[in-house]
């Protein structure tokens, strides 16, 4: 596999200078998937993808512009997949039966590019969003290409004045219920690489990794993070 999740790609600097790389010689049939756009049209999301990526001189065409969707997946050399709503992205995902498509294809070798919502989706299930669950999916079931889970947007703390839950407490009540399971606290402008059986924490701040009975730890980009996917 070959797998960049990037907790946000609003820094057009940082996320298109990676995804460059990433995707080296792919340069045509890069799918995108919209399907977490819930205020945006898929023409408007596909447009403003291709208008951040003209740097890179990369272009991807919107799944919804297909009318076999399995197809598409098959034949795409690269998969890309938008943030936006996770719930709505998992719900559009099972309504077209597409989670095994895209898992088997990227298994077999496709470069697999996520962000934010596209990002959750890689581990076994969308649990560590932190969407609000506009809509039900069929299943909390996500790609499961990773064995396990990343919240994105991890942030410290909470504005002034507020009296709810902090994120890192949301994220040990998950792990409280689920006690095999880590989770990457992925902090903005940050990105977690896969490929040839290594995993990479790649940008200038650093990852909150959590482990029930463990306490959180930071790690940065010269540190092994092979204990997430052992």
């Amino acid at each position: 596999m070959k797998l960049l999740l990037l907790s946000n790609s609003t820094h057009a600097d940082f996320s298109t200078n990676y995804i460059h790389e990433f995707l080296d010689k792919v340069d045509t049939d890069i799918l995108f998937i919209p399907y977490a756009a819930v205020r945006l049209s898929y023409v408007q999301y596909e447009e403003r993808v291709n208008l951040a990526w003209s740097g890179i001189e990369r272009q991807v065409k919107s799944i919804h512009h297909f009318s076999n969707p399995k197809e598409a997946v098959r034949k795409s050399k690269a998969i890309v997949v938008g943030g936006g709503n996770t719930w709505q992205l998992v719900k559009t995902l099972h309504e077209y039966d597409l989670m095994n498509e895209i898992k088997e294809h990227v298994n077999s070798g496709i470069p697999y590019i996520g962000w934010s919502a596209g990002s959750n989706i890689a581990c076994p299930t969308l649990r560590t969003t932190n969407d609000m669950p506009v809509v039900e999916p069929s299943s909390f079931e996500t790609l499961g290409l990773i064995p396990f889970q990343i919240n994105p947007h991890y942030m410290d703390a909470n504005p002034d004045g507020h009296r709810g839950e902090t994120r890192e407490e949301r994220i040990e009540e998950f792990i409280e219920l689920n006690r095999n399971i880590y989770v990457a606290g992925l902090r903005e402008n940050t990105l977690l690489s896969y490929h040839k059986g290594k995993i990479k924490l790649q940008g200038n701040r650093t990852v909150r990794i959590f482990k029930y009975g463990e306490e959180p730890k930071e790690f940065n980009s010269d540190d092994d993070l092979s204990f997430l996917i052992q």
